[in-house]
């Protein structure tokens, strides 16, 4: 009798757990057989239900979006006073999961949603929490995430409603990293440079070829991230992550580009050193290791989030096994770009290119043919529904093609202080002077500069070629010095140079120094121009020679005109150079 009243018990005990799981904490993915996920006001009520039934959990706002609607983060940690603290004091390595980045692609936001219900409500995955503590941000483009209809993504087979790709501002969240003009990722930012997370996984859905894999994955593992973190991450986090996510039940691949999109698959594959304006690229700047998840966008949607559940479990697995070896990955990490770029004078490499050297690999797609279109005159690529392993050349020998030399010091002058309000955003350290001073620095002047036709990202971005030249100049109290010796360094470096592709003058920050505001009079150009042939014999080769060389120049007045105004002393020096300058004390 009481053995039978004890199987009773244990029978009513588990039915209530499982009514518990079943009607209060299912999500709306799951209620909806998998079809749909929930919008942005149930999904933080999920959340917030987590963290009034946990003591391990705390939900917390980090800013506002433009329509109004809270940015949060969900913190996950055995330590109830957790606070932020620099990377070397921490005893656990905490790791981020940025889900909705573009909220058309949000299985992260329904995978973290269940696998947090399994660790704060059934506790059967409690055991993460020995290791490592998370913060989830469940949706970060959180007004793109309620501008939802079943026609956003054209290329993705569900949910049923998803989010936009882009901002209520019309913003690309993973092109703003570097230049954080939505107030989204300014707000993301302070949020990265206040905790300094040691490892971060970013999650998205693919567009772009149809193949088997139910998710592919990117990491940095070449000169644009630490060397240790590099071969860290290919010799033993990704065997373990393709080996364990292959287990759970999923195909994995890395996440490759075609090298001819219009030749398809037999084309062959590449691979790339993500540009920092994209989360993994700009992450590997700040010594990070991180993962970008891109589940296939024709897969099911349920299979993609628990593909993306499945990454996640791997991840967490991996950092609980390894984590007093990321902590110290990471703190050398910050330590040696401080003694080579800084101390030692090494080389930043900058930008990169794909040599001709590949291997080749298995590749499982689907047979396709080309056939002709008679709509877009040209062939077009018909996948079939019949599986195909293809042995396709690998393109993944990524070569620096651009480096500088980080100076000891960045001298803005205080006019230029929203330039200076911006970098504080990304953690970057600045001193004012009190004093006025006089120093001789490196500068930039640009020449054949040349502004972008279109605007891209809500700026019209700037090319030029660049030359270096020194000056001596004074610089008064107030001026703002950018100390290149701090954990940021290559953040600095990226914003600050102008060769550099994510450099604020290339985004256009700076376009009015391009900017010519004052002109000449012909009639009074001629008067000046005459006397100075008069008082100037090499001047007045030097016109005679373009003369007879330039034919061009010789039968376009003005600009015969303006050959002498550019070599008067009524001309801007200050056209076209860059008031950023560059300081590096004698060793």
């Amino acid at each position: 009798m009481k053995i039978f009243s004890f199987i009773v018990l244990l029978s009513i005990a588990s039915s209530q757990a499982q009514n518990i799981i079943t009607d209060e904490w299912l999500t709306g993915f799951e209620k909806s057989n998998f079809l749909r996920t929930d919008n942005y006001d149930v999904t933080l009520n999920y959340f917030q239900k987590l963290d009034d039934n946990s003591d391990y959990a705390k939900l917390f706002s980090f800013g506002s979006s433009p329509q109004g609607r809270a940015l949060k983060y969900f913190l996950v940690s055995e330590n109830q006073d957790l606070i932020p603290f620099i990377s070397s004091k921490k005893h656990k390595p905490l790791l981020m999961i940025i889900n909705g980045i573009h909220s058309g692609e949000i299985e992260g936001k329904d995978a973290c949603m269940i696998l947090l219900r399994e660790i704060l409500i059934e506790k059967t995955k409690e055991f993460y929490l020995n290791n490592i503590d998370i913060i989830v941000v469940p949706i970060f483009n959180v007004d793109g995430h309620e501008r939802k209809s079943k026609y956003n993504r054209i290329n993705q087979n569900g949910p049923e409603e998803m989010g936009w790709r882009t901002t209520a501002q019309n913003y690309n969240l993973n092109r703003d990293w570097m230049k954080a003009d939505s107030p989204e990722m300014q707000a993301m930012l302070v949020l990265i440079s206040t905790w300094n997370p040691d490892f971060i996984i970013d999650t998205h859905t693919t567009d772009g070829a149809d193949y088997q894999y139910s998710v592919t994955y990117q990491v940095e593992r070449f000169a644009n991230i630490h060397s240790e973190t590099a071969d860290w991450l290919s010799n033993k986090f990704v065997p373990y992550l393709e080996s364990s996510v292959t287990q759970k039940g999923f195909s994995i691949f890395p996440y490759v580009s075609l090298k001819n999109w219009s030749d398809g698959i037999d084309s062959g594959i590449t691979d790339w050193a993500s540009s920092p304006r994209l989360s993994t690229g700009y992450f590997a700047l700040q010594n990070r290791p991180s993962l970008l998840v891109e589940t296939h966008m024709i897969k099911p949607y349920k299979e993609r989030v628990f593909a993306t559940k499945a990454v996640f479990e791997t991840t967490f697995e991996f950092i609980q096994n390894n984590a007093d070896e990321l902590l110290l990955l990471n703190q050398q990490a910050d330590r040696n770009s401080l003694l080579n770029l800084s101390n030692g004078k090494k080389y930043l490499p900058l930008k990169f290119g794909l040599s001709d050297n590949f291997e080749e690999v298995l590749f499982k797609g689907y047979d396709y043919k080309k056939v002709p279109s008679e709509i877009s005159g040209t062939d077009k690529i018909v996948y079939t529904n019949s599986p195909k392993e293809f042995k396709v050349k690998y393109y993944r020998d990524v070569v620096v093609t651009d480096s500088i030399q980080v100076p000891d010091y960045y001298i803005i002058p205080a006019e230029w202080s929203d330039l200076v309000d911006r970098m504080s955003i990304h953690g970057i350290k600045y001193l004012i002077t009190d004093f006025d001073t006089t120093l001789k620095v490196e500068r930039y002047r640009f020449s054949n500069v040349k502004l972008a036709n279109n605007s891209y990202e809500g700026r019209q971005r700037a090319s030029f070629e660049l030359e270096s030249f020194e000056e001596e100049l004074s610089f008064p109290a107030g001026t703002y010095i950018i100390p290149t010796n701090q954990r940021t360094i290559k953040i600095i470096a990226h914003l600050l140079e102008p060769k550099c592709n994510d450099s604020f003058v290339q985004w256009g920050f700076l376009n009015q120094i391009f900017e010519q505001k004052e002109y000449f009079e012909e009639y009074v150009m001629e008067k000046i121009a005459e006397e100075m042939l008069r008082n100037d014999v090499s001047l007045k080769n030097e016109f005679e020679e373009k003369l007879k060389s330039d034919e061009t120049f010789r039968n376009n007045p003005y600009e015969r005109l303006n050959f002498f105004y550019k070599k008067s002393p009524y001309w801007d020096k200050q056209l076209n150079v860059y008031p950023i300058m560059k300081l590096t004390l004698m060793n």
